[in-house]
């Protein structure tokens, strides 16, 4: 008899399952990829069609581990590992095998699995966006940034000029400060596909370093109120709206959108760790907070452990962010001995970063702001975007500031005028000067 041939992925890749399994896995992987809700609830309906279907489980680990999605994932794992052994091709135990690294191994060695899975199928568009420091997946972590973008420019032939890889090639590229072909591969993208998140977050950056302010909130918002209203990760995207609403010095703006996006409650977990913590923490640096600080809010929302034992280097920055905006000594130094006992980055970066937000909390200001100067080259290796990690550089300024380095505070402000408009930096120029 003939063989019935296998369901296919997302991506043109053979699954070892049957066709209602495949439906239901390619959906989830297709919410992932446009970054939209529902993909943890698609995937558990594969494995509940399919107990043995290996791909379906380690997506769910995976969503787990590395983006804070509700799964347990040790069982989930173990569930793909047990599968794959009974039932899978070298693909699907290639990608297994990428996510059991990053789970239970250090992140140099799951890198190193991704990167060699890569290699072998670069048309794998999970594995490329996991690959890639953007809204969904803190991706690869290295020293100098410069390792997602030669996977994205390797993969290209693969994915033939789709919207997927254009999106993410568009996110490279803005980060390469090549901001004209960003935006015009976002729009290409956007056009072919309006739902992408990756291409409306590359062009949310593009206006952002470009100081293109008013445009770039009302292009989000207009692409929030439709194309996106079924999107995960909403709370960035109105981070993203707020960071201009603070360039432009609109306060007023600022309050709203917290209190009707960002505050606990509406955003959850490690996401108002990175979205609501690090907004309040520039807005205090910005003095468009007055009044209460709702940081303590946001410090409840999130899990201990990610406060105190967090796996990435990424959430470790966030981590020390939310902690030195609730003034918590104590814990900020937890958190520089767990990451003392970490990753090298989380070693090299995150342990002198807890170390120079100390000194902030401690009003030692020419020593924060020295310890913060030396860690600026360093920091592309904790993951995320430009426009996440400048965090740093904003506690600097204020750090300068408050030293007396004035001259110091201008040339940095300076050198940021001259690449981006920002009537918030013209204004302490302008202070700096007086």
């Amino acid at each position: 008899p003939r063989r019935a041939r296998r369901p296919m992925d997302t991506s043109g890749f053979p699954l070892s399952t049957h066709a209602a399994a495949a439906t239901a896995y390619r959906l989830g992987v297709d919410r992932l990829l446009k970054v939209r809700a529902g993909a943890p609830r698609a995937l558990r309906r594969s494995v509940a069609l399919d107990p043995g279907f290996a791909l379906g489980h380690a997506a769910l680990a995976l969503i787990g581990h590395e983006c804070g999605a509700d799964v347990d994932v040790s069982r989930a794992l173990a569930d793909a590992r047990r599968a794959v052994r009974e039932r899978a091709d070298d693909y699907e135990r290639s990608f297994v095998d990428v996510v059991s690294r990053r789970v239970l191994r250090s992140p140099a060695d799951g890198d190193a699995a991704l990167l060699r899975h890569l290699e072998e199928y670069p048309g794998d568009a999970l594995a490329l966006a996991v690959a890639v420091p953007t809204i969904a997946f803190s991706g690869l972590r290295d020293l100098d940034g410069t390792t997602a973008l030669r996977v994205v420019e390797r993969t290209a032939q693969a994915h033939g000029g789709g919207w997927f890889h254009t999106s993410l090639l568009a996110f490279m590229r803005q980060e390469q400060g090549r901001y004209d072909e960003a935006g015009t591969l976002a729009e290409r993208a956007l056009a072919a596909e309006p739902a992408s998140g990756h291409a409306m977050h590359a062009l949310a950056h593009v206006h952002y370093e470009r100081g293109d302010h008013e445009a770039g909130r009302e292009r989000l918002e207009r692409w929030l109120a439709h194309q996106g209203r079924g999107g995960t990760h909403r709370a960035h995207f109105s981070w993203h709206a707020a960071l201009h609403e603070l360039a432009l010095e609109d306060t007023a703006a600022v309050r709203r959108r917290w209190a009707e996006q960002l505050s606990p409650g509406k955003v959850h977990g490690v996401r108002a760790l990175v979205d609501s913590g690090s907004l309040l923490w520039r807005a205090r640096l910005a003095g468009a907070w007055q009044g209460p600080f709702p940081i303590g809010d946001v410090l409840d929302s999130a899990p201990a452990a990610v406060l105190e034992r967090p796996a990435t280097a990424f959430v470790a920055l966030h981590a020390a962010i939310a902690l030195t905006a609730a003034g918590d000594l104590a814990g900020l130094r937890r958190l520089r001995v767990h990451a003392l006992r970490a990753d090298e980055v989380q070693r090299s970066v995150i342990a002198p970063l807890c170390t120079a937000f100390e000194d902030i909390l401690e009003e030692r200001w020419a020593e924060a702001a020295r310890g913060l100067e030396r860690l600026l080259p360093r920091l592309p290796g904790v993951g995320g975007s430009a426009a996440q990690r400048e965090i740093v550089e904003e506690t600097l300024l204020f750090a300068l500031v408050s030293a007396g380095h004035r001259d110091a505070a201008r040339d940095r402000l300076e050198e940021r005028l001259d690449r981006r408009s920002s009537p918030h930096d013209r204004r302490r120029l302008t202070a700096l000067s007086s």
